[in-house]
C-alpha cells in the first residue's frame, strides 16, 4: 500500500455498467480515492436514446482502460484491495452483464470477496461519499452487533449534529423516481414512486420534443434559465391527490407535446425565446409536482411511524445535478425543518462506481458477500418494500 493513502476503511474496487456509463472506482471506507466514468452519450446521441447492444459493446471496449485509470489515480495495485463490488441491478440486462463478469474475474484473480450492490441504494447513499481531503475517524462507524447498528457520522452540512435514523431519501434518476424511508442503512421502505415515466425520463423526452438532443435533461436546464416559467402553463399531475404516494409524468408530457405541436402550426420551427420559455415551463411544472408529492408524503409519514427528530433528507440521482431542483429541495427542507444531504461533487449525481463503493462499504462491515457462482444480473431490482401512507 502506498504510504500517501490515508486509509479510512476497507479498500473496495467497484464497477458499474448499469446503462450507458462505464465506471470503476476505488474507495477506502467512504473516502473516494478514484472515480472514473466513461460516458457513452456521444455514441447514443445519434439514436436519440440508449441502444442496448451498442452500450454492451462500448462497455466491453472501454472497461479495461477505465480500470487502469481508476487504479492509477488511487495509487494502488490489485493486491491492495480488500473486496470487489459490482452493480447487479436495476439497469439494462445486457450492460449489467459486462460489469458483473468483469468484477467476478477481478475478484477471482485477486482472491478477494465479491459484493453485489443495488444501483438504487448506491444513488441513495451517494451523499455519504467523501473526498480524499475530508478527514473523519473510522470510529464514527459503530456496529452494536451483526443485526443492529448505530451510525454517528457527522456530515459537514449538519452543524456537527450526528446523523441519525430513521431518515428520508429520494432517488431521481433517468429511470427511477422514489421517495423512501431509511429505517437504517440497508433497510428501506418505498413511500412514493412513479406510476409511469420517471422525472429524469420526462425531462429528456420534453427536451427531445424541443429538438435539444440527447441526453436532454442537462440541456433543458440551460435553456430553462433564460425562459419564463409562467409563459406556457401546464396542468399539475395528481392535483389534490398528492398524498396517494405516486408521481406521474405521462400526462404532463402529453400536454406539453400538444402545446409544442400547436405552436408549430403554420410555422417551420420555434424561435429561441419560445424554446427557452417552453423549457422553463416544463421544468417548473415537473419539479413542482415532485415537491408537492414529496412534501405531503413526508408530512403524512411522520405521525404514522411516530418518527421523532428526523431532520435529514438524502438526495441522489442525476436529476439532482439540476441547480433549480436542488434549490427547491432546500426550500422544502426549510419548511419541514430538515437538513438536505447532497453528494459533494456533481460526478456523484449521475451513474458512477463511487456511489456503489459507498453502499458496498456497509455490506463489507457486515461481511455481506456473495458467491461468484451465484451472482447474476437483476434488471428490475427494487429497493425496500412499498408501503402506503
Amino acid at each position: 500500500m502506498t504510504q500517501k493513502i490515508h486509509k479510512t476503511g476497507p479498500i473496495i474496487l467497484s464497477v458499474d455498467t448499469s446503462c450507458d456509463e462505464t465506471s470503476v472506482s476505488v474507495t477506502s471506507g467512504l473516502t473516494v480515492l478514484s472515480n472514473i466514468v466513461w460516458s457513452q452519450s456521444n455514441t447514443h446521441a445519434k439514436f436519440g436514446g440508449v441502444v442496448p447492444n451498442e452500450a454492451r459493446r462500448e462497455h466491453e471496449r472501454k472497461i479495461d482502460w477505465v480500470l487502469k485509470r481508476a487504479l492509477f489515480y488511487a495509487k494502488i495495485q490489485g493486491n491492495d484491495l480488500d473486496a470487489v463490488s459490482v452493480t447487479v441491478g436495476p439497469g439494462l440486462a445486457i450492460a449489467l452483464g459486462v460489469g458483473i463478469n468483469f468484477a467476478k474475474e477481478l475478484a477471482g484473480n485477486y482472491s478477494k470477496p465479491l459484493i453485489a450492490v443495488n444501483h438504487l441504494e448506491g444513488h441513495l447513499l451517494s451523499p455519504l461519499a467523501r473526498a480524499k481531503n475530508f478527514q473523519f475517524p473510522i470510529s464514527n462507524f459503530q456496529f452494536k452487533n451483526k443485526r443492529e447498528e448505530t451510525f454517528s457520522y457527522q456530515p459537514p452540512t449538519s452543524n456537527n449534529q450526528p446523523l441519525t435514523f430513521p431518515a428520508f431519501g429520494i432517488v431521481v434518476s433517468g429511470g427511477n423516481t422514489l421517495l423512501v424511508l431509511i429505517e437504517k442503512i440497508g433497510k428501506y421502505k418505498i413511500l412514493a414512486q412513479t406510476i409511469d415515466d420517471a422525472l429524469g425520463e420526462s425531462l429528456d423526452k420534453s427536451a427531445r420534443l424541443l429538438g435539444l438532443g440527447y441526453p436532454g435533461g442537462a440541456i433543458l436546464e440551460i435553456f430553462a434559465r433564460k425562459g419564463n416559467s409562467k409563459k406556457y402553463p401546464l396542468p399539475l399531475p395528481m392535483l389534490g391527490r398528492e398524498n396517494e404516494g405516486f408521481y406521474s409524468y405521462s400526462g404532463i408530457k402529453t400536454a406539453f407535446s400538444r402545446m409544442v405541436n400547436k405552436l408549430l402550426t403554420g410555422c417551420e420551427q420555434l424561435d429561441k425565446q419560445q424554446i427557452y420559455d417552453l423549457a422553463a415551463s416544463y421544468q417548473h411544472t415537473a419539479f413542482e409536482h415532485f415537491i408537492r408529492v414529496t412534501r405531503k408524503t413526508i408530512s403524512a409519514t411522520i405521525p404514522i411511524y411516530n418518527i421523532q427528530n428526523t431532520t435529514y433528507l438524502f438526495v441522489g440521482g442525476g436529476v439532482a445535478a439540476n441547480a433549480d431542483f436542488r434549490r427547491r429541495i432546500r426550500m422544502m427542507c426549510k419548511q419541514l425543518d430538515f437538513t438536505p444531504l447532497f453528494p459533494y461533487t456533481k460526478k456523484l449525481y449521475g451513474d458512477n462506481a463511487a456511489m456503489i463503493g459507498a453502499a458496498a462499504y456497509f455490506k463489507y462491515l457486515k461481511k455481506d458477500f456473495i458467491d461468484p457462482k451465484k451472482i447474476d444480473r437483476i434488471p428490475d431490482l427494487k429497493i425496500g418494500n412499498a408501503v402506503r401512507v
